[in-house]
């Protein structure tokens, strides 16, 4: 906890910040801590305020074992502590340093960062999901995901890996969090990190992320330290070797926590929370091997999974929407000779499951409408579009369905009674309307017309493998996906209408992927939202929005399919569409439980020592015993969660975000 002397300094509501990059040799701490000290003051007499340096920066990163590090560990406070402290007292700055600690009741190790100020230790975090170097000699962290008060605002931190579990930068934003302070010793992709990136963006708080850079024991270590806005945007970036990176914090900015385009704010990351259907993020199912936890009692069994073709359609405003008024056998006729033509064009190839975008029908509401305020014109509106389910209108979508012989995903205004509306995603089959979805988190725009669903999160096993229904709205809300990925979803069918958010492109001098090769690299699309969701909850990920403008309304397309290891260390496919590209796109994805063989829970019925002088059998063991080896099915971004620390996801009491 922090003394109240620092409360009682003046509140800063905009200031400078560094962000120091440095290559530090293992084992040489005095020589690394010297030159740590000398880049810290030159940060602070350039009128920086905040000040964070990289993870385990004192001593290096690559430890072998707890024997190996413990003569570089030591306490909070400590002896190099009080030389940092020294630093932020003479220049009254507060600087974030990455340490081993030892904690002297213990003797337990951790890899830790400490918050120094003018007064002394403000606070200490331990890193909590350890990256798979740190448990050769460190421990969980046992302090949570503190936040604390300062002159610069309310201040929280995450090391390195935690920002790969949505639910640590989630859970500082909660408690009201401005500025997230992020040593790190980053391995994966270019950098500044699409994963950053997102933590910024969901979240709307600052990240000043502090990166090593260089090569150590054999791990490629990959700079791009960097101050990122909180929509996500890099203010500015060093891509390697030793420096600062400057940039500054505006605390009204980021206080909002408002999804912002043009002026306005069109949705809010934050308050459009529905913690109430978030139980099962704090659910740990992924504990136990996949195959046999889904399999208990002969319930949930997953499906058997199979080599598919998902597909998305995205569709142009002006051309398929041509009137707001069009009604929904009309739509449907037209939605009917449209795919009939793609599906003719693209053969033989065909989706198994086809995602088209939301609100098919009746189609987008006439911005006149919406910016009327006038709830009676939009009552019409729907009442002349929505549907019944089951009625004509799904009859005549499962009668094409059938006719396509595929699976469709789609998005209906759906009228469930009388003055009860609800924004719906069908999955429709060639037998009939096989799973139904209702919108849970609403946009500005929803909730004009309709309530929140009612139905959770569903998911509906096919031969593609287990699907489960979100729009993409929900999906930037990174619950949605944790709670279908915990039910083990393979593939979320996704329609949308959104006009953000924009992918964040990078220029790079030399591209540090694992993706490409050394060379000066363009990447356009570096950030998009949607390829880390599917990353981070080890699914698949088919997002079908509209793209241009009519009526009033409009959608930046950028519709993609997207895999369960892209933007990581495992780099899957994917594809994206064009902001003006019309069209059908296919994927081929798989659903099984390895990737390069096939689906077996017989036991063979002879043993290893029947094989002996054999280099071809096949050793004798249950595939429910066993981590399956696709991400998709294995899902180990679900199994190294610490959901201990994430309860203030689920309560409904929570401390409102400040309105700046």
């Amino acid at each position: 906890m922090m003394s109240s002397h620092f409360t009682q300094r003046p509140q800063i509501s905009h200031y400078r910040v560094a962000a120091i990059q440095y290559e530090p040799t293992l084992g040489e701490k005095e020589k690394n801590i010297l030159d740590l000290l000398r880049l810290a003051e030159d940060a602070a007499a350039h009128d920086a305020r905040l000040i964070v340096l990289p993870e385990m920066a004192t001593t290096g990163y690559c430890w072998i074992s707890g024997d190996e590090i413990a003569p570089y560990t030591e306490p909070i406070p400590g002896p190099t502590t009080e030389r940092f402290q020294a630093l932020a007292s003479k220049y009254s700055c507060y600087i974030a340093l990455g340490l081993p600690e030892v904690d002297l009741a213990t003797q337990v190790y951790y890899n830790s960062m400490v918050l120094l100020g003018p007064d002394g230790v403000v606070g200490v975090y331990r890193k909590v999901h350890l990256d798979i170097g740190d448990p050769r000699w460190a421990r969980d962290g046992d302090l949570g995901f503190p936040v604390w008060d300062t002159p610069l605002g309310r201040l929280s931190a995450l090391i390195c890996g935690d920002a790969k579990y949505f639910e640590a930068a989630r859970v500082a934003a909660l408690q009201e969090a401005d500025v997230l302070l992020f040593p790190t010793s980053w391995v994966d992709e270019s950098c500044p990190s699409s994963w950053w990136m997102a933590r910024a963006f969901e979240n709307q708080l600052y990240v000043i992320a502090a990166n090593r850079y260089g090569r150590e024991r054999g791990v490629q270590f990959r700079g791009g330290s960097c101050i990122l806005n909180p929509d996500g945007v890099p203010q500015a970036f060093l891509e390697d070797g030793e420096g600062i990176v400057y940039g500054e914090v505006d605390l009204r900015r980021c206080r909002d926590k408002g999804w912002v385009q043009d002026g306005d704010v069109i949705g809010r990351p934050l308050a459009d929370r529905q913690p109430s259907a978030y139980r099962a993020v704090v659910q740990n199912s992924y504990l136990w091997e996949p195959l046999r936890y889904h399999s208990l009692y002969e319930l949930g069994e997953l499906p058997t999974g199979q080599l598919s073709c998902a597909g998305i359609v995205q569709l142009d405003l002006s051309s398929f929407a041509a009137s707001p008024t069009a009604q929904p056998d009309e739509r449907i006729v037209a939605l009917q000779d449209w795919l009939k033509t793609q599906m003719r064009d693209n053969a033989p190839a065909a989706p198994d499951v086809l995602v088209l975008p939301e609100l098919i029908l009746p189609g987008p509401v006439p911005q006149r409408i919406i910016d009327s305020q006038d709830t009676a014109a939009l009552a019409v509106h729907f009442q002349q579009g929505a549907i019944q389910i089951p009625g004509p209108e799904t009859e005549s979508l499962v009668s094409l369905a059938n006719e396509l012989q595929i699976s469709m995903v789609l998005g209906v205004a759906e009228r469930a009674g009388e003055d009860t509306y609800y924004n719906t995603v069908l999955l429709i089959d060639p037998e009939g309307v096989y799973g139904i979805y209702r919108k849970i988190h609403l946009s500005q725009v929803d909730r004009l017309w309709a309530l929140p669903g009612d139905l959770g999160f569903p998911t509906f096993d096919t031969p593609t493998g287990r699907i489960g229904l979100a729009t993409g709205y929900d999906v930037l809300f990174p619950e949605t996906l944790r709670i279908l990925a915990s039910k083990g979803t393979d593939l979320v069918c996704a329609p949308a209408m959104l006009n953000f958010p924009s992918p964040i492109g990078l220029q790079l001098a030399h591209s540090s992927s694992f993706m490409g090769d050394d060379s000066g690299v363009n990447e356009p699309f570096h950030f998009m939202i949607w390829r880390t969701r599917a990353a981070e909850h080890n699914v698949y990920l088919a997002l079908a929005n509209w793209f241009g403008e009519a009526h009033g309304m409009q959608a930046n397309g950028l519709s993609g399919i997207f895999s369960p290891g892209a933007g990581s260390l495992y780099t899957l496919s994917e594809v994206i569409a064009d902001e003006d590209e019309e069209g059908l796109m296919m994927m081929t994805i798989d659903t099984r439980e390895q990737r390069t063989g096939r689906r077996t829970t017989r036991m063979l019925e002879y043993s290893p020592g029947d094989m002996a002088g054999s280099l071809t059998g096949e050793l004798a063991y249950n595939i429910l015993d066993s981590i399956p080896g696709n991400l998709v099915r294995s899902k180990p971004m679900l199994r190294k969660r610490q959901p201990f620390w994430y309860m203030d996801l689920v309560r409904t009491n929570i401390n409102q975000p400040h309105k700046g």
